[in-house]
């Protein structure tokens, strides 16, 4: 059973796993001297409750398919921590008024494991390496997917390094270390994944490709910076060569996949014999080389700036992935890229790597509302965001080891809102969600709308409003409401102030019948989970005032009334 010590006054809850199958029993790890009740939650409805005495595992059975949120209802004996006393104050963020109040926690149940992708890295592997802090952050925030970046010994040669080495870059890699992440990751329900570009040779390996180089129009190769050069992913040697590499630090290393990655260019190039190269197809062949090697792991290729995600996003892999670089600087931007991947992807999920530098250059909390805002148009719009990693470190570089050491204002939002995500899986990111708005709100449909006082709302993500959309999920309308109110632009990676207040929203849907339709409604940073509101009828409609705004506000509406 995955456990750590912790000191005395710690508590905390934590899933056994980052996700479970049907079949299996859902464990929650219970850490520090608490005792109480745990509730389990499915969008809205308790379906559960298991006693808590004390530090220890709690067997909370085997429950559907679905994202659950799971929180600790303190004993009497402790009235000052109410579960809910985690509601968020005027600056939107939350107001904890014991320890007990916040430990609350999710799972998600699932068998289909690749349904989904909540990405994490690792980017350091000495022998000291605290693997148990990995993997309780990976089971903290639900990650099913952890990229080990930069753990090999050259790009062109993987495994030749021995038990321990220097990277191409100067880093230590104990091969020892990165077995036990990998060990310590599948037991923990999450998958690693090994890094590996598909078209990089380094120096010493470089005489043995240069008959694969690509080449500039001035007849030099492609190179990034001055100890890499690219070769033709499709070329078929090549092809063999990395593909058996993958194959061994399979076998050798336990992992169970990779990310397999490119650098954005060039789009097109020639070859040594003067054949002209598309890599948007020789991508797409490397992807298909993997796979048939590779059958059964999980593929993760990168697409650069959204290059190629047409060509690639339905090739042989598990997820769409996409770095993202100017010009997709603005939320809307962010929500371009989603749509089109998701549009693109015949159902794989959606990762969107879109580093938050602003934590470099700017303080932890006009950054953790820049990541707030980006979090909210990711999660709203479908996918998720590669971030966190490590034992509690952002991402603020495209090269990992730079990464940042995040400040427990961070950390306790990351909490907050992957929490959310997986209790809300089912709303969020369900491939079949479709984006309706423009067909309920607005006048020529006055079918549904929600309306502010000191604020206008938008179907754009434009500073200084409401930016609202609305989802049909099986029949349910989401509606997405992110607060841009106070915020001077729309940059997902500049800092921002905390929500500005729109006065008390209003819903209005026009009603399907005579009954009323139930109204739920759900912040990351309020209680996390859905909680009915009062609904009256409106003549033709029916209404319902919202509670406060923070950053991001879910609202389902069941048109017919509570299921």
């Amino acid at each position: 059973m995955p456990t750590s010590s912790v000191p005395p006054a710690a508590r905390d809850l934590l899933p056994t796993k980052a996700r479970y199958a049907t079949d299996q029993p859902v464990l929650v790890e219970v850490r520090g001297a608490v005792s109480g009740v745990l509730q389990v939650h499915h969008l809205g409805e308790l379906v559960r409750s298991a006693p808590v005495t004390g530090a220890g595992v709690v067997d909370l059975g085997t429950l559907p398919a679905g994202g659950y949120g799971v929180r600790l209802v303190p004993s009497p004996d402790r009235p000052e921590a109410s579960v809910d006393s985690d509601a968020p104050d005027a600056s939107g963020a939350p107001s904890v008024a014991s320890d007990a109040a916040a430990l609350r926690t999710a799972v998600l149940v699932t068998d289909r494991p690749r349904a989904r992708m909540r990405y994490g890295f690792v980017a350091s592997y000495g022998q000291d390496k605290d693997v148990a802090g990995v993997v309780d952050l990976a089971r903290r925030l639900h990650l099913d997917a952890v990229q080990l970046y930069d753990w090999a010994y050259r790009h062109a040669d993987l495994l030749g390094g021995g038990p321990e080495y220097q990277d191409a870059l100067g880093q230590t890699i104990s091969l020892a270390t990165v077995r036990r992440l990998a060990a310590a990751l599948a037991d923990a329900g999450s998958d690693a994944l090994g890094y590996a570009a598909v078209y990089a040779v380094g120096r010493d390996e470089w005489a043995a490709w240069a008959h694969r180089a690509m080449l500039r129009t001035d007849g030099e190769p492609w190179t990034l910076g001055d100890f890499l050069w690219l070769v033709d992913p499709a070329a078929r040697d090549w092809q063999e060569h990395l593909v058996a590499d993958l194959q061994g630090a399979v076998r050798e290393l336990g992992l169970a996949g990779f990310h397999l990655d490119q650098y954005g260019f060039p789009r097109r190039a020639q070859l040594v014999d003067g054949t002209p190269v598309d890599l948007a197809r020789s991508f797409r062949s490397f992807l298909e080389a993997v796979r048939t090697g590779l059958p059964e792991q999980r593929l993760v290729f990168n697409n650069v700036n959204d290059f190629p995600t047409w060509a690639t996003a339905d090739a042989p892999q598990d997820a769409v992935y996409i770095e993202v670089w100017p010009p997709h600087t603005t939320l809307s931007s962010l929500a371009e890229v989603v749509t089109r991947a998701r549009a693109a992807g015949a159902g794989r999920p959606v990762v969107i790597a879109a580093y938050q530098h602003v934590y470099s250059t700017a303080p932890a909390a006009e950054a953790d509302q820049a990541t707030a805002l980006t979090m909210a148009t990711l999660f709203s719009h479908g996918a998720t965001q590669l971030l966190a990693g490590e034992t509690g470190h952002v991402l603020v570089d495209p090269y990992y080891v730079r990464h940042h050491a995040a400040e427990a204002s961070t950390l306790a939002l990351l909490h907050r809102w992957y929490d959310f995500l997986a209790e809300h899986d089912e709303l969020l990111l369900a491939p079949q969600a479709a984006d309706v708005t423009g067909a309920w709100v607005g006048a020529y449909n006055e079918a549904l709308d929600v309306t502010y006082p000191d604020a206008p709302t938008s179907s754009d993500a434009v500073a200084g409003t409401v930016w609202r959309r609305v989802v049909d999920v099986d029949g349910r309308l989401v509606i997405h409401l992110v607060n841009l109110v106070g915020q001077g632009d729309t940059e997902w990676d500049a800092p921002h102030q905390p929500p500005g207040d729109p006065g008390a929203g209003v819903l209005r849907v026009r009603r399907a019948g005579s009954a009323l339709p139930s109204v739920l409604v759900a912040d990351p940073d309020g209680t996390g989970h859905l909680t009915p509101v009062p609904v009256v009828p409106d003549g033709e409609h029916a209404a319902a005032t919202l509670p406060p705004l923070g950053t991001w506000q879910l609202v389902v509406v069941d048109l017919d009334g509570a299921r």
